[in-house]
C-alpha cells in the first residue's frame, strides 16, 4: 500500500530548527488562522493544512516529543505522531475565541458556567482652578456609576430566590455544534452565555443585578498637574458582573487660565509694567506671583522686555521636590498725556541729552497764544 510522505514539522510551520517555543506559536496561530475550516468551509485543503500544523504544534511546542523528532524525525514521533485534537490541552489558549470557538479543542477550561467579568471604566471631566493645579488641592466629586444592586446581592434574582441551570446548556454558558470533523461550541442564545435564567427577577434592578447611582469620591489632586492630565482612582469604576471586580475611574484635568500668569512646563510667567522713570532711574517694586506679593528689583537703564527670574516661585515638580521659576516680563509705560510742567522738564532733558526737542505743540495751546498776544 503506497504511503504518503509527511512533510518535516518545521517547514509546516515555515520556522527554523532552531525557533523557539514563542516563535513556533505565533507561527501555528497564523496558519490556524489562516486555514481554520470555519473560514474556509467545505475546503478539503484548507482542513488538512490545518490539522497538518496543528499536528506540528503538538510535536515541536513539547520539549520532550520535539527531541525525539529531532533525533530520528518521523519515525521518533512514535505514538506521538498525527493529529489529536484532545493531547493539546493548549490549542484553545493559543486561538483564544478563534471565530467564537473557545473551546474548538475540547479544552473544559472555560467550562463551569457563569464568568466573573471586570467592570467598565469611568471617565469623569473635571475643571480646576490655575492655583489647585500649582499647589494640589482634595476634591470630592459626584460620579453617577453602575454599583451592584443591594437588594439581590447581584444575583439578578428576587430576593430569597436563586437564578436557576440553564436547561440549554446544563449551565455551560455555551452549546456545542458538530461541525464536520470538528466539535466547535457557541455562546448559549438562551442564557446568553452566564449559564444560569432568572425566572423572577429583583425588582429593583429588573434583573440586572446593577444599578446605577451618584457617588462621592474624595480625589486628591497632586501639586503640579497641568491641563490634559489623566487621574487613575483604582476600583472606583463601575461594578463587575457575576461578582468581578469593579472598573477604574480615570479624572481627565482642564486646567482654567489665569488673568495675569502662564504655565509654561513647570514655570510661570507673567507681565510687569513700569513707568519710563522707573526704568530709566531703577525701583523697588512688588510683583505679583502666585505667592502673592514678591520685592523685584529694577535696575537703573531698564529697557522695555527685560525678564526678571524669581527663583523657586513656578509650579511644584510632579515627580520630586522642588519648584519651577516664576519669570516676569518687565513693560515700560509711556505716558498719552504730559502737563506743561513735564513737558517743560523733558524738554530740558533732551537738550542735555543733545537732541532737538520737538516743537510740536497742541492745537489749544496755539489758539490760547493767538487770543493773549497784546
Amino acid at each position: 500500500m503506497a504511503t504518503i510522505e509527511k512533510r518535516d514539522y518545521y517547514e509546516v510551520l515555515g520556522v527554523e530548527r532552531s525557533a523557539g517555543l514563542d516563535e513556533i506559536k505565533k507561527a501555528y496561530r497564523k496558519l490556524a488562522l489562516k486555514h481554520h475550516p470555519d473560514k474556509n468551509p467545505n475546503d478539503p485543503a484548507a482542513e488538512a493544512k490545518f490539522k497538518e500544523a496543528a499536528e506540528a504544534y503538538g510535536v515541536l511546542s513539547d520539549e520532550e516529543k520535539r527531541a525525539q523528532y529531532d533525533r530520528f524525525g518521523h519515525a521518533g514521533t512514535g505514538s506521538f505522531g498525527g493529529f489529536d485534537p484532545n493531547q493539546f490541552a493548549d490549542f484553545g489558549d493559543i486561538l483564544g475565541d478563534l471565530f467564537g470557538f473557545g473551546d474548538f479543542f475540547g479544552n473544559s477550561r472555560r467550562r463551569g458556567g457563569t464568568r466573573a467579568a471586570r467592570g467598565n471604566d469611568i471617565r469623569f471631566d473635571l475643571t480646576i482652578e490655575f492655583e489647585d493645579a500649582v499647589f494640589g488641592k482634595e476634591i470630592t466629586l459626584n460620579v453617577p456609576r453602575v454599583v451592584q444592586c443591594a437588594a439581590c446581592s447581584g444575583s439578578g434574582a428576587k430576593p430569597g430566590t436563586q437564578p436557576v441551570t440553564c436547561s440549554g446548556c446544563g449551565g455551560r454558558g455555551q452549546v456545542r455544534y458538530s461541525q464536520g470533523f470538528f466539535a466547535v461550541q457557541r455562546t448559549c442564545p438562551q442564557c446568553g452565555g452566564a449559564g444560569k435564567v432568572i425566572k423572577d427577577p429583583c425588582a429593583t434592578c429588573g434583573g440586572a443585578g446593577r444599578v446605577r447611582e451618584e457617588k462621592k469620591i474624595s480625589v486628591k489632586i497632586p501639586a503640579g498637574v497641568d491641563d490634559g492630565s489623566r487621574l487613575r482612582v483604582g476600583g472606583e469604576g463601575e461594578a463587575g458582573y457575576n461578582g468581578g471586580p469593579s472598573g477604574d475611574l480615570y479624572v481627565f484635568i482642564s486646567v482654567r487660565e489665569h488673568e495675569k500668569f502662564q504655565r509654561r512646563e513647570y514655570d510661570i510667567h507673567s507681565e510687569q509694567s513700569i513707568s519710563f522713570t522707573q526704568a530709566a532711574l531703577g525701583a523697588e517694586i512688588d510683583a505679583d506671583t502666585i505667592d502673592g506679593a514678591e520685592p523685584l528689583r529694577i535696575p537703573p537703564g531698564t529697557q522695555p522686555g527685560h525678564i526678571v527670574r524669581l527663583r523657586g516661585k513656578g509650579v511644584q515638580f510632579l515627580q520630586s521636590s522642588g519648584r519651577g521659576d516664576h519669570y516676569v516680563h518687565v513693560n515700560v509705560r509711556i505716558p498719552t498725556a504730559l502737563t506743561d510742567e513735564q513737558r517743560a522738564l523733558l524738554e530740558q532733558y533732551a537738550v542735555l541729552d543733545g537732541e532737538e526737542p520737538s516743537t510740536t505743540r497742541r492745537f489749544g495751546d496755539k489758539l490760547k497764544d493767538f487770543f493773549t498776544t497784546p
